[in-house]
């Protein structure tokens, strides 16, 4: 099944843009992010390097929009007349503020670690997410993040490309 979804995307955006911007524009997609994208850049046969800079790059995109719009938007859902954004909202809120003390209490490295681990909903999103939940400075949080999306991205390629070697 990720096979078949992967190469959708990659189909698509390999039509329409070429092998480096669909590993870009891949990583910048939630819950996928460069976790997907540097798999798929060493499956393209691109080199390691050029997977990398363009997963990190392109997953990093994101995350000044986050910090600086979330909480405004989080607002927006709660007073939203959608139920399923109240909802949403405020489970979001409830999660936060349940363990805001313990995201507190490490907030640059508890962010960048958590970014770090490759893993579905871990990745620059979340990090940015809980980030800007928890009132963390604009340049902290960014660094932060940008910290986890790279240690992330070489636990990534370490194994895309070490896998590619193995079964190529």
């Amino acid at each position: 099944m990720l096979d078949s979804i992967v190469g959708a995307i990659r189909d698509f955006f390999l039509v329409t843009v070429g092998e480096e911007l669909c590993v870009f524009f891949c990583s910048m997609i939630p819950i996928i992010e460069l976790r997907g994208a540097i798999p798929m850049g060493a499956i393209l046969g691109l080199p390691w390097w050029q997977s990398y800079f363009l997963s990190v790059l392109g997953n990093m995109v994101p995350v000044p929009f986050i910090l600086l719009f979330i909480r405004a938007f989080l607002g927006w859902m709660t007073n939203s007349k959608v139920k399923f954004f109240n909802k949403l909202a405020g489970w979001l809120n409830r999660k936060v503020e349940k363990n805001r003390d313990k995201i507190a209490k490490y907030s640059f490295w508890g962010v960048c670690l958590f970014v770090a681990v490759p893993l579905p909903v871990t990745g620059a999103w979340t990090g940015s997410l809980v980030a800007a939940m928890i009132d963390m400075k604009f340049w902290k949080a960014l660094l932060s993040c940008l910290f986890g999306v790279m240690i992330a991205g070489v636990i990534m390629t370490l194994i895309s490309y070490g896998a590619v070697a193995i079964f190529a």
